[in-house]
């Protein structure tokens, strides 16, 4: 005789409280054979499978508790949690609007439907649902945490803060909470504020890395930070992954100096990125050298430019989503000899995958411009200028230098020339930057804010794509009028396509570089563009990016000891309209003729740079074997 459905209900629902789901599972299919029409015991087995993360398992149970009790609500919403979380968003959506419809308006069902709406790239629609769920809730926390991401995607950031303020007065114990406020911060240039919202998050949850990478990150924007400072967050970051990882202390690959290498590659920027733009070039040069490719590539998604590169590589392993484990056991399992790390801290990274040691000989390189902290990783490879020899105590990396430029930037595949210098028609100098909000710190705003005095009737040309938001741009506005400077002297612009982005370099006679983080990408665009840039000698590594840039374009003469000399550098080259027009008309071919473009050579470099790690861990390990 078999138990009654509450006997078999009440064994399994014992389980299932005490976490022994793997029986909860089997007690609750016992009830479900002889009693399939149970509501409790469907929907506790439906969300016993989300449980274990297995959503696509509960749909099936979901959808007969919404045959058996179609008015119910909370079964079309429950239905619309395990579509969303298998990624199903359209059919999430359709099933929290029927829960709408059958229960009224809630804050939570409103949210829900926010986040597949969100979910689908619909933000005004989502928008709508998060507002309308806080107007409902005021103290609903993750509702004002989404509408803070939605407001942020479409280039309301000042909104954005305010949205993730009040999520973390609402939540104070929320550790992402205060990261989403940082990254808001942040990114309108608020950065010690934001420096305090990475700190707090650590604090609450010292174990969440992406607070540890983002702030790593921003130390570079701050000159109020000393490099020693960064070194100790760095080590500590370190320390944290290495206790989490178990290195290998062997490896597939045998110590043959002259072996045909096989060069790991990890990024999550394979793509139209800085990353990719200096990355193109060379991939393609080194379709012929001896050795081989491997990507792991960490991007959430693809674009023109990785397909124009993935040929380039033997193998293409995509790694977004994998456990830092397995991804070490991947590695180490296609016996990659050197394992080269393409963003350092920054978006998309896999550094805890490095303190495993996956492959003998590993480097940092391209993505960032600090130490990592990872003790497995052995080098960075870098140059002269952007590492001297006094500045090596910042990292942990051994420093290993490209004789002339440590990257090499690869030309727009777009027919746009520089045109004419724009002061000839104008009647006047128009200087530009196009680097982040967040660089333009109040020492940046105040110097430029002192050559626009100095160059009567010039004007400033700022674009970003965080500046295309009316709010940024008023703010922007009133930093250089409390510095004595007229709105009618500032152009402020967003995001524009590439093509519509280099071709505003058309409109500007002479860029100024920010600091303490200088441009990169945007100051070799300027130079393509016919546009030198006034930068200044810096403190640390990416303080140094401009000189390294203009010391192998020939252009040293453009680089500013001090602010000093930075304001007198800008004013006397806009009072020099013959020399500027003169540059112009050569500067492309001279970039292209230099180091910072030629990519054979810079290939050579290297080559010959991976080659004598390889050989210098070959020869320690053939010196332990002989021991």
């Amino acid at each position: 005789m078999s138990s009654p459905p509450e006997t078999l209900f009440a064994a399994a629902l014992a389980y299932h409280d005490q976490s022994r789901l793997e029986e909860a599972e089997a007690a609750y299919l016992r009830l479900l054979v002889g009693h399939p029409d149970h509501a409790a015991g469907l929907h506790n087995l439906a969300m016993l499978h989300c449980q274990r993360n297995n959503p696509r398992a509960g749909l099936p149970l979901f959808e007969r508790l919404c045959s058996l009790q179609p008015m119910s609500p909370g079964h079309h919403a429950n239905l619309g949690n395990a579509y969303y979380i298998a990624g199903s968003l359209e059919s999430a959506e359709q099933c929290y609007r029927r829960s709408l419809q059958l229960g009224g308006e809630s804050p939570d069902g409103l949210y829900n439907l926010g986040n597949a709406l969100k979910g689908q790239g619909r933000h005004e629609e989502a928008l709508a649902c998060y507002a309308r769920a806080v107007a409902l809730q005021p103290d609903h926390h993750e509702a004002y945490n989404n509408l803070g991401h939605v407001l942020h995607d479409m280039g309301r950031r000042f909104a954005a803060v305010r949205c993730f303020q009040r999520a973390a007065v609402i939540r104070p114990d929320d550790f992402k909470a205060h990261f989403n406020l940082g990254m808001a911060l942040g990114g309108i240039g608020q950065l010690e504020a934001a420096r305090a919202c990475y700190g707090k998050a650590i604090q609450l949850k010292p174990e969440f890395l992406d607070a540890h990478h983002t702030l790593l990150f921003l130390y570079n924007l701050l000159d109020t930070v000393p490099p020693q400072v960064s070194l100790e967050q760095a080590c500590a970051f370190g320390a944290m992954v290495a206790a989490r990882a178990s290195p290998f202390n062997g490896w597939l690959c045998e110590p043959v100096p002259d072996k045909r290498l096989r060069i790991g590659l990890v990024s999550g920027d394979f793509r139209v990125h800085p990353v990719g733009f200096f990355l193109e070039g060379l991939l393609s040069e080194l379709a012929s050298a001896p050795i081989e490719l491997i990507a792991y590539a960490n991007n959430t998604y693809d674009d023109e430019l990785t397909a124009r590169i993935k040929p380039r590589f033997a193998a293409w392993h995509s790694i977004a989503g994998m456990e830092d484990a397995d991804l070490a056991r991947r590695i180490h399992g296609d016996g990659v000899d050197i394992l080269v790390d393409l963003a350092g801290h920054t978006r998309d990274n896999r550094l805890p995958v490095f303190a495993w040691k996956p492959a003998p000989v590993q480097v940092t390189w391209l993505g960032y411009f600090a130490t990592t902290g990872v003790r497995g990783i052995d080098y960075i490879l870098a140059d002269p200028h952007v590492l001297p020899v006094k500045e090596e105590s910042h990292f942990t990396e051994l420093a290993w230098r490209l004789p002339e430029i440590y990257y090499c930037f690869t030309p727009p595949d777009i027919a746009i020339e520089p045109g004419p210098l724009p002061a000839r028609g104008s009647g006047h100098v128009t200087f530009g930057c196009f680097n982040k909000l967040s660089k333009l710190n109040d020492d940046v705003v105040a110097l430029w804010a002192s050559v626009l005095r100095r160059v009567p009737g010039s004007r400033l040309l700022l674009k970003a794509a965080e500046m295309g938001e009316a709010e940024a741009a008023r703010h922007l506005t009133a930093r250089f009028a409390a510095q004595g400077i007229d709105e009618a002297r500032l152009s402020i612009e967003g995001h524009s396509p590439r093509a519509e982005y280099l071709a505003a370099y058309r409109r500007v006679d002479m860029a100024l570089d920010p600091f303490p983080f200088p441009g990169g990408t945007t100051t070799v665009e300027g130079l393509w563009m016919g546009v030198p840039v006034v930068t200044m000698r810096g403190k640390r590594f990416i303080g140094h990016q401009g000189e390294t840039i203009l010391n192998n374009a020939g252009l040293s003469e453009w680089i500013a000891l001090d602010e000093d000399e930075y304001v007198a550098k800008a004013v006397a080259h806009a009072a020099n309209l013959d020399g500027l027009a003169d540059l112009r008309a050569r500067l492309r071919r001279q970039l292209l003729a230099s180091p910072v473009c030629d990519t054979p050579r810079f290939a050579m470099h290297f080559l010959a740079a991976l080659r004598g790690m390889w050989q210098d861990w070959c020869s320690r390990a053939q010196r332990m074997d002989a021991s």
